[in-house]
Protein backbone atom coordinates (compact mmCIF):
# COMPACT_ATOMS: atom_id res chain seq x y z
CA UNK A 1 0.00 0.00 0.00
CA UNK A 2 1.42 3.61 -0.89
CA UNK A 3 1.64 5.98 2.17
CA UNK A 4 -0.64 8.92 1.94
CA UNK A 5 -0.34 12.45 1.98
CA UNK A 6 -1.87 15.71 1.23
CA UNK A 7 1.55 16.77 -0.61
CA UNK A 8 4.04 15.16 -1.87
CA UNK A 9 7.15 17.57 -3.27
CA UNK A 10 9.61 15.84 -5.69
CA UNK A 11 12.59 17.87 -4.75
CA UNK A 12 14.36 19.44 -1.90
CA UNK A 13 15.61 22.85 -3.65
CA UNK A 14 14.35 26.10 -2.53
CA UNK A 15 11.03 26.10 -4.30
CA UNK A 16 10.55 21.83 -2.91
CA UNK A 17 11.44 22.96 0.39
CA UNK A 18 9.74 26.03 0.77
CA UNK A 19 6.94 24.56 -0.57
CA UNK A 20 7.18 21.49 2.21
CA UNK A 21 7.84 24.33 5.26
CA UNK A 22 4.73 26.56 4.14
CA UNK A 23 2.15 23.84 3.78
CA UNK A 24 3.32 22.03 7.03
CA UNK A 25 3.14 25.33 8.73
CA UNK A 26 -0.56 25.58 7.32
CA UNK A 27 -0.99 22.30 9.02
CA UNK A 28 -0.38 19.65 5.53
CA UNK A 29 0.92 16.45 5.85
CA UNK A 30 4.09 16.57 3.32
CA UNK A 31 6.40 14.12 2.02
CA UNK A 32 9.73 15.63 -0.27
CA UNK A 33 11.32 12.87 -2.27
CA UNK A 34 14.77 14.02 -2.80
CA UNK A 35 18.04 12.65 -4.31
CA UNK A 36 20.69 14.34 -2.70
CA UNK A 37 20.82 16.83 0.28
CA UNK A 38 18.23 18.95 0.74
CA UNK A 39 18.87 22.58 -0.11
CA UNK A 40 19.36 21.71 -4.16
CA UNK A 41 21.28 23.52 -6.29
CA UNK A 42 20.96 27.19 -4.33
CA UNK A 43 22.87 25.64 -1.35
CA UNK A 44 25.23 23.23 -3.03
CA UNK A 45 26.18 23.91 -6.13
CA UNK A 46 24.69 27.37 -6.55
CA UNK A 47 24.15 30.54 -5.12
CA UNK A 48 25.55 29.93 -1.22
CA UNK A 49 28.51 28.29 -2.58
CA UNK A 50 29.35 30.95 -5.03
CA UNK A 51 28.70 34.19 -2.78
CA UNK A 52 30.97 32.75 -0.33
CA UNK A 53 33.78 32.62 -3.18
CA UNK A 54 32.45 35.82 -4.29
CA UNK A 55 33.04 37.36 -0.57
CA UNK A 56 36.82 35.65 -0.84
CA UNK A 57 37.45 37.84 -3.22
CA UNK A 58 36.01 40.88 -1.55
CA UNK A 59 38.43 40.31 1.31
CA UNK A 60 41.07 39.64 -0.87
CA UNK A 61 40.51 43.35 -2.58
CA UNK A 62 40.16 44.78 0.80
CA UNK A 63 43.37 43.64 2.29
CA UNK A 64 45.05 44.58 -0.96
CA UNK A 65 43.83 48.09 -0.63
CA UNK A 66 44.08 47.81 3.01
CA UNK A 67 47.04 50.40 2.97
CA UNK A 68 45.26 53.53 1.89
CA UNK A 69 43.25 53.13 5.03
CA UNK A 70 46.68 53.18 6.82
CA UNK A 71 46.79 49.55 7.61
CA UNK A 72 49.69 48.03 6.12
CA UNK A 73 48.65 44.53 5.89
CA UNK A 74 51.52 43.53 3.88
CA UNK A 75 50.77 41.56 0.54
CA UNK A 76 48.02 39.08 0.61
CA UNK A 77 47.47 35.17 -0.81
CA UNK A 78 44.54 32.87 -1.64
CA UNK A 79 44.64 29.63 -0.20
CA UNK A 80 41.84 28.02 -1.82
CA UNK A 81 41.94 25.22 0.59
CA UNK A 82 40.76 27.31 3.27
CA UNK A 83 38.34 29.10 1.23
CA UNK A 84 36.50 25.73 -0.14
CA UNK A 85 36.58 25.04 3.71
CA UNK A 86 34.79 27.45 4.86
CA UNK A 87 32.86 27.15 1.69
CA UNK A 88 31.47 23.53 3.12
CA UNK A 89 31.31 24.72 6.10
CA UNK A 90 28.79 27.51 5.72
CA UNK A 91 26.80 24.94 3.56
CA UNK A 92 26.52 22.23 6.24
CA UNK A 93 25.19 24.78 8.28
CA UNK A 94 22.64 26.04 6.43
CA UNK A 95 21.57 22.14 5.32
CA UNK A 96 21.60 21.24 9.06
CA UNK A 97 19.41 24.22 9.62
CA UNK A 98 16.95 23.39 6.75
CA UNK A 99 17.11 19.62 7.99
CA UNK A 100 15.65 20.83 11.29
CA UNK A 101 12.94 22.83 10.02
CA UNK A 102 11.93 19.74 7.80
CA UNK A 103 12.02 17.71 10.97
CA UNK A 104 10.59 20.23 13.18
CA UNK A 105 7.19 20.52 11.12
CA UNK A 106 7.25 16.96 10.84
CA UNK A 107 7.75 16.77 6.78
CA UNK A 108 9.09 13.01 5.99
CA UNK A 109 11.57 12.96 3.73
CA UNK A 110 12.20 10.20 1.85
CA UNK A 111 15.93 10.09 0.11
CA UNK A 112 16.32 8.72 -3.10
CA UNK A 113 15.29 9.63 -6.81
CA UNK A 114 11.06 9.86 -7.62
CA UNK A 115 9.55 9.10 -10.31
CA UNK A 116 5.96 9.79 -11.35
CA UNK A 117 4.39 7.09 -11.73
CA UNK A 118 0.69 8.04 -12.28
CA UNK A 119 0.20 11.76 -12.26
CA UNK A 120 -3.68 11.45 -12.12
CA UNK A 121 -2.85 9.71 -9.01
CA UNK A 122 -0.18 11.90 -7.83
CA UNK A 123 1.42 8.76 -7.40
CA UNK A 124 5.42 8.46 -6.50
CA UNK A 125 7.87 5.99 -6.45
CA UNK A 126 10.74 6.62 -5.10
CA UNK A 127 14.22 4.58 -5.98
CA UNK A 128 13.90 2.46 -3.21
CA UNK A 129 10.82 0.65 -4.43
CA UNK A 130 8.88 2.80 -1.81
CA UNK A 131 5.58 4.28 -3.21
CA UNK A 132 3.79 7.37 -2.11
CA UNK A 133 0.34 9.03 -2.90
CA UNK A 134 -1.10 12.49 -2.48
CA UNK A 135 -4.15 14.56 -2.55
CA UNK A 136 -1.63 17.13 -4.65
CA UNK A 137 1.68 16.85 -5.91
CA UNK A 138 4.48 19.14 -6.79
CA UNK A 139 7.18 19.27 -9.02
CA UNK A 140 10.20 20.53 -8.36
CA UNK A 141 12.84 19.04 -9.70
CA UNK A 142 15.71 22.26 -10.12
CA UNK A 143 17.80 22.65 -13.57
CA UNK A 144 21.06 21.66 -14.05
CA UNK A 145 24.29 23.77 -16.28
CA UNK A 146 23.95 23.87 -20.19
CA UNK A 147 26.36 23.07 -22.37
CA UNK A 148 27.12 23.72 -25.92
CA UNK A 149 27.47 21.41 -28.68
CA UNK A 150 31.44 20.39 -28.72
CA UNK A 151 31.66 21.82 -25.13
CA UNK A 152 31.12 18.59 -23.38
CA UNK A 153 31.94 19.15 -19.57
CA UNK A 154 35.13 16.72 -18.45
CA UNK A 155 35.38 19.04 -15.26
CA UNK A 156 39.07 19.47 -15.44
CA UNK A 157 39.61 21.92 -18.35
CA UNK A 158 36.06 21.97 -19.52
CA UNK A 159 34.08 23.47 -16.51
CA UNK A 160 30.39 24.13 -15.50
CA UNK A 161 29.29 26.10 -12.84
CA UNK A 162 29.84 23.08 -10.82
CA UNK A 163 33.15 22.63 -11.39
CA UNK A 164 34.06 26.03 -10.51
CA UNK A 165 32.82 25.77 -7.24
CA UNK A 166 35.31 23.30 -6.45
CA UNK A 167 38.40 24.49 -7.88
CA UNK A 168 41.14 24.42 -5.59
CA UNK A 169 43.69 25.71 -7.96
CA UNK A 170 43.93 29.25 -10.08
CA UNK A 171 44.54 28.39 -13.71
CA UNK A 172 46.10 31.06 -15.22
CA UNK A 173 44.09 31.57 -18.09
CA UNK A 174 40.40 31.29 -18.28
CA UNK A 175 38.26 31.87 -21.08
CA UNK A 176 34.24 32.27 -20.19
CA UNK A 177 31.69 30.79 -22.54
CA UNK A 178 28.59 33.68 -21.81
CA UNK A 179 28.28 36.74 -19.82
CA UNK A 180 25.18 36.78 -18.69
CA UNK A 181 24.71 36.89 -14.65
CA UNK A 182 26.78 34.12 -13.56
CA UNK A 183 29.52 34.47 -15.89
CA UNK A 184 30.31 38.00 -15.14
CA UNK A 185 30.08 36.47 -11.39
CA UNK A 186 32.84 34.04 -12.01
CA UNK A 187 34.96 36.59 -14.19
CA UNK A 188 35.12 38.95 -11.24
CA UNK A 189 36.41 35.82 -8.37
CA UNK A 190 38.52 34.46 -10.59
CA UNK A 191 40.20 37.68 -11.74
CA UNK A 192 40.43 38.49 -8.30
CA UNK A 193 41.74 35.43 -7.15
CA UNK A 194 44.81 35.56 -10.05
CA UNK A 195 43.23 34.02 -13.55
CA UNK A 196 43.84 36.24 -16.76
CA UNK A 197 39.62 36.59 -17.54
CA UNK A 198 38.68 36.89 -21.12
CA UNK A 199 34.61 36.84 -21.05
CA UNK A 200 33.04 35.72 -24.81
CA UNK A 201 29.34 37.21 -24.99
CA UNK A 202 27.45 35.96 -28.16
CA UNK A 203 24.89 39.58 -27.86
CA UNK A 204 26.18 42.76 -28.37
CA UNK A 205 27.05 43.48 -24.41
CA UNK A 206 27.47 41.21 -21.09
CA UNK A 207 24.80 41.10 -18.91
CA UNK A 208 21.92 40.90 -21.69
CA UNK A 209 18.30 42.01 -19.95
CA UNK A 210 19.92 44.29 -17.83
CA UNK A 211 19.86 48.03 -18.47
CA UNK A 212 22.41 49.43 -20.79
CA UNK A 213 23.78 52.42 -18.01
CA UNK A 214 24.31 49.48 -15.31
CA UNK A 215 25.75 46.87 -17.78
CA UNK A 216 28.22 49.70 -18.84
CA UNK A 217 29.16 50.45 -15.48
CA UNK A 218 30.26 46.23 -14.85
CA UNK A 219 31.96 46.63 -18.64
CA UNK A 220 34.43 49.28 -17.60
CA UNK A 221 34.87 48.27 -14.00
CA UNK A 222 35.92 44.89 -15.64
CA UNK A 223 38.25 46.60 -17.99
CA UNK A 224 40.27 48.60 -15.62
CA UNK A 225 40.63 44.84 -13.69
CA UNK A 226 41.54 43.88 -16.82
CA UNK A 227 39.11 41.54 -17.55
CA UNK A 228 38.67 41.37 -21.44
CA UNK A 229 35.36 41.52 -22.56
CA UNK A 230 34.60 40.69 -26.48
CA UNK A 231 31.58 40.74 -27.52
CA UNK A 232 29.19 39.66 -30.86
CA UNK A 233 31.39 36.49 -30.46
CA UNK A 234 30.91 32.76 -31.43
CA UNK A 235 32.45 29.93 -30.26
CA UNK A 236 32.86 27.28 -32.78
CA UNK A 237 35.46 24.43 -30.64
CA UNK A 238 38.90 23.99 -29.52
CA UNK A 239 41.85 21.77 -30.15
CA UNK A 240 43.50 19.96 -27.10
CA UNK A 241 47.03 20.43 -26.47
CA UNK A 242 49.68 21.56 -23.46
CA UNK A 243 46.87 24.71 -23.38
CA UNK A 244 43.43 24.94 -24.86
CA UNK A 245 43.07 26.14 -28.44
CA UNK A 246 39.54 28.00 -28.83
CA UNK A 247 38.11 28.97 -31.84
CA UNK A 248 36.03 31.94 -32.28
CA UNK A 249 34.64 34.43 -34.69
CA UNK A 250 32.82 37.96 -34.49
CA UNK A 251 31.21 38.32 -38.13
CA UNK A 252 33.51 37.39 -41.08
CA UNK A 253 36.69 37.49 -38.79
CA UNK A 254 38.04 34.21 -36.91
CA UNK A 255 40.49 34.10 -34.47
CA UNK A 256 41.92 31.75 -31.59
CA UNK A 257 42.76 31.92 -27.65
CA UNK A 258 44.92 30.00 -25.77
CA UNK A 259 43.61 29.22 -22.38
CA UNK A 260 44.04 26.91 -19.48
CA UNK A 261 40.32 26.27 -18.79
CA UNK A 262 37.51 26.73 -20.22
CA UNK A 263 33.80 28.43 -18.25
CA UNK A 264 30.75 27.34 -19.96
CA UNK A 265 27.98 29.41 -18.61
CA UNK A 266 25.09 29.57 -20.55
CA UNK A 267 22.51 29.39 -18.56
CA UNK A 268 20.81 26.07 -16.88
CA UNK A 269 18.44 23.72 -18.57
CA UNK A 270 15.16 22.49 -16.64
CA UNK A 271 15.37 19.07 -14.78
CA UNK A 272 12.19 17.46 -16.37
CA UNK A 273 13.15 14.50 -18.35
CA UNK A 274 13.40 11.02 -16.91
CA UNK A 275 11.27 11.34 -13.78
CA UNK A 276 7.96 9.78 -15.77
CA UNK A 277 6.31 12.84 -16.96
CA UNK A 278 6.98 11.80 -20.83
CA UNK A 279 3.31 9.81 -20.80
CA UNK A 280 1.91 11.73 -17.74
CA UNK A 281 -0.22 14.33 -19.38
CA UNK A 282 1.60 17.08 -17.61
CA UNK A 283 2.48 19.65 -20.53
CA UNK A 284 6.56 19.99 -21.38
CA UNK A 285 7.55 22.64 -23.83
CA UNK A 286 10.16 22.24 -26.86
CA UNK A 287 13.01 23.66 -24.04
CA UNK A 288 11.82 21.42 -21.38
CA UNK A 289 10.23 23.69 -19.39
CA UNK A 290 6.91 22.21 -17.64
CA UNK A 291 3.86 24.84 -18.82
CA UNK A 292 2.06 26.19 -15.83
CA UNK A 293 -0.78 28.79 -15.20
CA UNK A 294 -0.20 31.91 -12.78
CA UNK A 295 -1.26 29.31 -10.01
CA UNK A 296 1.26 27.03 -10.75
CA UNK A 297 -1.01 24.58 -11.55
CA UNK A 298 0.00 21.81 -14.56
CA UNK A 299 -1.97 20.44 -17.74
CA UNK A 300 -2.80 17.64 -14.99
CA UNK A 301 -5.41 18.36 -11.97
CA UNK A 302 -3.86 17.87 -8.39
CA UNK A 303 -0.70 18.73 -9.99
CA UNK A 304 1.62 21.71 -9.87
CA UNK A 305 5.16 23.02 -10.48
CA UNK A 306 7.72 25.40 -9.08
CA UNK A 307 11.13 26.76 -9.51
CA UNK A 308 13.78 26.07 -12.11
CA UNK A 309 11.63 23.53 -14.08
CA UNK A 310 8.96 26.01 -14.99
CA UNK A 311 9.77 29.06 -17.55
CA UNK A 312 10.30 31.47 -15.21
CA UNK A 313 13.39 33.31 -13.40
CA UNK A 314 16.33 30.73 -12.29
CA UNK A 315 16.33 32.38 -8.80
CA UNK A 316 15.59 31.39 -5.44
CA UNK A 317 13.75 34.05 -4.22
CA UNK A 318 11.42 33.15 -7.36
CA UNK A 319 11.26 29.53 -6.29
CA UNK A 320 10.40 30.52 -3.09
CA UNK A 321 7.39 32.70 -4.31
CA UNK A 322 6.00 29.93 -6.40
CA UNK A 323 6.26 27.74 -3.62
CA UNK A 324 3.81 30.22 -1.19
CA UNK A 325 1.36 30.03 -4.34
CA UNK A 326 1.24 26.59 -4.48
CA UNK A 327 0.88 25.95 -1.77
CA UNK A 328 -2.21 28.74 -1.47
CA UNK A 329 -4.09 27.71 -4.23
CA UNK A 330 -4.02 24.32 -2.57
CA UNK A 331 -5.57 25.43 0.58
CA UNK A 332 -7.90 27.25 -1.72
CA UNK A 333 -6.90 30.38 -0.51
CA UNK A 334 -6.80 33.69 -2.21
CA UNK A 335 -3.37 34.34 -4.21
CA UNK A 336 -2.13 37.14 -5.77
CA UNK A 337 -0.11 35.85 -9.01
CA UNK A 338 3.35 37.03 -8.85
CA UNK A 339 4.35 39.61 -11.01
CA UNK A 340 7.98 38.67 -13.05
CA UNK A 341 8.63 41.79 -14.71
CA UNK A 342 8.77 43.15 -10.82
CA UNK A 343 11.14 40.46 -9.67
CA UNK A 344 14.38 41.80 -7.87
CA UNK A 345 17.69 40.29 -9.42
CA UNK A 346 20.92 40.52 -7.93
CA UNK A 347 24.02 39.98 -9.26
CA UNK A 348 27.35 39.91 -7.06
CA UNK A 349 30.04 40.60 -9.39
CA UNK A 350 32.28 43.40 -8.63
CA UNK A 351 30.85 46.15 -8.93
CA UNK A 352 27.38 44.19 -7.90
CA UNK A 353 24.34 45.07 -9.89
CA UNK A 354 20.51 44.46 -8.30
CA UNK A 355 17.76 45.92 -10.25
CA UNK A 356 13.75 45.36 -10.31
CA UNK A 357 10.81 46.33 -12.81
CA UNK A 358 11.72 47.64 -16.25
CA UNK A 359 14.72 48.99 -17.78
CA UNK A 360 14.46 52.33 -19.70
CA UNK A 361 14.45 50.83 -23.15
CA UNK A 362 11.80 48.06 -22.02
CA UNK A 363 9.63 50.96 -20.52
CA UNK A 364 9.53 53.13 -23.91
CA UNK A 365 9.17 49.72 -25.74
CA UNK A 366 5.84 48.87 -23.71
CA UNK A 367 5.10 52.77 -24.82
CA UNK A 368 5.31 54.46 -21.59
CA UNK A 369 6.22 58.08 -21.56
CA UNK A 370 9.48 58.06 -19.30
CA UNK A 371 11.90 60.35 -17.37
CA UNK A 372 14.82 58.91 -15.86
CA UNK A 373 17.26 60.09 -12.42
CA UNK A 374 20.46 58.60 -12.48
CA UNK A 375 22.75 59.61 -9.50
CA UNK A 376 26.86 58.19 -8.97
CA UNK A 377 28.30 56.76 -5.93
CA UNK A 378 31.08 59.11 -6.78
CA UNK A 379 29.39 61.87 -4.61
CA UNK A 380 27.82 59.86 -1.90
CA UNK A 381 29.84 60.39 1.47
CA UNK A 382 29.49 56.36 2.49
CA UNK A 383 30.59 54.86 -0.82
CA UNK A 384 33.80 57.56 -0.36
CA UNK A 385 34.35 56.29 3.24
CA UNK A 386 34.44 53.05 1.94
CA UNK A 387 36.85 53.74 -0.90
CA UNK A 388 34.18 52.16 -3.36
CA UNK A 389 32.65 54.64 -5.55
CA UNK A 390 31.97 53.19 -8.85
CA UNK A 391 28.45 53.14 -9.60
CA UNK A 392 25.25 54.58 -9.71
CA UNK A 393 21.16 54.63 -8.67
CA UNK A 394 19.01 54.86 -11.97
CA UNK A 395 15.13 55.49 -11.55
CA UNK A 396 13.24 55.16 -14.15
CA UNK A 397 9.04 56.45 -13.90
CA UNK A 398 6.47 57.48 -15.98
CA UNK A 399 6.34 61.36 -16.76
CA UNK A 400 3.26 62.68 -15.48
CA UNK A 401 2.18 60.42 -13.07
CA UNK A 402 5.77 60.15 -11.13
CA UNK A 403 4.62 56.25 -10.71
CA UNK A 404 8.48 54.17 -10.44
CA UNK A 405 8.35 51.96 -13.21
CA UNK A 406 12.42 50.54 -12.37
CA UNK A 407 15.01 50.92 -10.35
CA UNK A 408 18.52 49.51 -11.36
CA UNK A 409 22.15 49.73 -9.19
CA UNK A 410 26.05 49.18 -9.44
CA UNK A 411 27.88 49.75 -6.67
CA UNK A 412 28.68 48.93 -3.97
CA UNK A 413 26.04 46.51 -1.89
CA UNK A 414 23.81 46.99 -4.75
CA UNK A 415 22.07 43.78 -3.89
CA UNK A 416 21.47 44.96 0.13
CA UNK A 417 19.93 47.77 -1.43
CA UNK A 418 17.71 46.56 -3.86
CA UNK A 419 14.77 45.95 -1.37
CA UNK A 420 13.50 49.43 -1.03
CA UNK A 421 13.03 49.81 -5.05
CA UNK A 422 11.73 46.54 -5.16
CA UNK A 423 8.54 48.20 -2.78
CA UNK A 424 8.49 51.31 -4.74
CA UNK A 425 8.15 49.12 -7.59
CA UNK A 426 5.86 46.40 -6.80
CA UNK A 427 3.46 49.16 -4.62
CA UNK A 428 3.77 51.36 -7.27
CA UNK A 429 5.08 54.34 -5.64
CA UNK A 430 5.32 57.88 -6.94
CA UNK A 431 8.58 59.61 -7.05
CA UNK A 432 6.81 62.15 -4.87
CA UNK A 433 6.53 59.33 -1.94
CA UNK A 434 10.27 58.49 -2.56
CA UNK A 435 10.69 62.23 -2.18
CA UNK A 436 9.03 62.84 0.90
CA UNK A 437 11.55 59.36 3.41
CA UNK A 438 14.03 60.48 5.34
CA UNK A 439 17.39 58.26 4.46
CA UNK A 440 19.73 57.70 7.34
CA UNK A 441 23.31 60.20 6.59
CA UNK A 442 25.69 58.64 5.89
CA UNK A 443 24.24 55.71 3.81
CA UNK A 444 24.81 54.30 0.36
CA UNK A 445 20.78 53.90 0.44
CA UNK A 446 20.20 57.81 0.63
CA UNK A 447 21.82 57.82 -3.08
CA UNK A 448 18.04 56.34 -3.91
CA UNK A 449 16.43 58.76 -2.24
CA UNK A 450 18.00 61.33 -3.78
CA UNK A 451 17.83 60.25 -6.98
CA UNK A 452 14.19 59.97 -6.52
CA UNK A 453 14.29 63.39 -4.83
CA UNK A 454 15.27 64.78 -8.51
CA UNK A 455 12.89 62.97 -9.97
CA UNK A 456 10.25 65.79 -8.25
CA UNK A 457 11.91 68.51 -10.16
CA UNK A 458 13.60 69.59 -6.91
CA UNK A 459 17.46 68.27 -5.45
CA UNK A 460 19.54 68.51 -2.45
CA UNK A 461 22.77 67.36 -4.19
CA UNK A 462 21.94 66.26 -7.36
Amino acid sequence: MAEQFDVVVLGGGPGGYASALYGASAGLNIAIVEEARIGGTCLHRGCIPAKELLQTAEVLRTVRTAKEFGVDAGQPTVDLATSLARKQTVVDRLTKGLEGLLKGRKVTVYPGTGTVVDAAARLVRVSDGTEITATSLIIATGSAPRSIPGFDFDGERILSSDHVLTMDQVPGRVAIIGGGAIGCEFASYLADVGSEVTVLEALPSILPGVDKQVADVVARAFKKRRITVETGISVTGYDRGEALTLHAHRGDETGDLEVDAIVVSVGRRPRSENIGLEASGVTIDERGFIAVDDHMRTSVPGVYAVGDVVPTPALAHVGFAEAIVAIKTILGEPVVPIDYDRVPWGIYCHPEVSFTGLTEQAAIDRGYDVEVSAHRFMGNGRALIIGESDGMVKIVAERGTGVILGVHIAGPWATELIGEGYLAVNWEATAADLGALIHPHPTLGELFGESALALTGRSLHG
